[in-house]
C-alpha cells in the first residue's frame, strides 16, 4: 500500500505545506517555474534539509534509513542521472514488457547513453524506477521531453504501476490536458505554498 502523508513540510522557499495521497491516487501540482514544486519533491524525498513530518503507512521519514525511504518514496527528476555509460547496469532488470510499451527494445540498454535521446534517456529513467517497485512515485515532469504517442505510452504504464501496486504518485505537470488525463486530485503551487 503507498498511503502517503505530509504534515507542516517546510524549507527556505516552501511550506509549510500539509498534504495526503492514497493508494492509486495521483496529485497532480502545476504552478509556475519557480513557485516550489521541485523543492517540494526534494524535501518529501528526503534530498534536501527540511522539517516537517512524512509518513508512508507505517514508515515515519525521518526514523528510516535514508537509503529505505528512497527506494520506497521514490523522487524520478527531469534528467535523470547515470552513472555507468549504458543503461543496462542502472537496474537489476529490464522487463521487455516494459521497454516494448515505451517504444524501446533491449537495444537501448548496450547504446552509450550520451547517444540516447532525451526523450529516450526520459523514458528509460521511469523504467529505471519502476522496476524497484516503489510504493510512492515523486514524478518531476517525467513526460517533458516525450512526443505525443510516448506521453500517452508513459501516461499508461504509469498508472498501471499505481493500480497494480495500490502506490501513490506526487506528478508535477504544466499541461492541463495531462492533468485531465491522470489526476485524481489537482493542486496549485504559488510561492511555495500548495493552494
Amino acid at each position: 500500500m503507498g498511503s502517503l502523508r505530509v504534515t507542516d513540510l517546510q524549507r527556505p522557499g516552501l511550506g509549510p505545506v500539509s498534504l495526503s495521497i492514497g493508494p492509486g491516487e495521483t496529485l497532480c501540482v502545476h504552478g509556475s517555474s519557480g513557485s516550489g514544486k521541485t523543492l517540494l519533491l526534494r524535501a518529501i524525498a528526503d534530498l534536501d534539509p527540511n522539517q516537517g513530518q512524512v509518513t508512508l503507512d507505517e514508515l515515519i521519514r525521518e526514523k528510516t534509513p535514508a537509503a529505505q525511504w528512497r527506494r520506497a518514496v521514490m523522487y524520478l527528476a527531469p534528467e535523470a542521472h547515470w552513472w555507468a555509460e549504458q543503461a543496462r547496469p542502472h537496474a537489476p532488470a529490464w522487463p521487455e514488457a516494459m521497454l516494448s510499451a515505451l517504444g524501446l527494445d533491449m537495444n537501448t540498454l548496450d547504446r552509450e547513453i550520451r547517444l540516447l535521446s532525451s526523450g529516450e534517456r526520459q523514458r528509460l529513467a521511469l523504467i529505471r524506477a519502476l522496476v524497484r517497485e516503489p510504493r510512492v512515485l515523486l514524478l518531476d515532469e517525467p513526460t517533458a521531453n516525450l512526443d505525443p504517442h510516448s506521453t500517452e505510452a508513459a501516461e499508461k504504464l504509469i498508472g498501471d504501476y499505481l493500480q497494480q501496486h495500490a502506490a501513490a504518485a506526487l506528478w508535477i505537470t504544466h499541461d492541463p490536458a495531462q492533468r485531465a488525463r491522470v489526476a485524481t486530485h489537482v493542486r496549485q503551487m504559488d510561492r511555495g505554498n500548495l493552494l
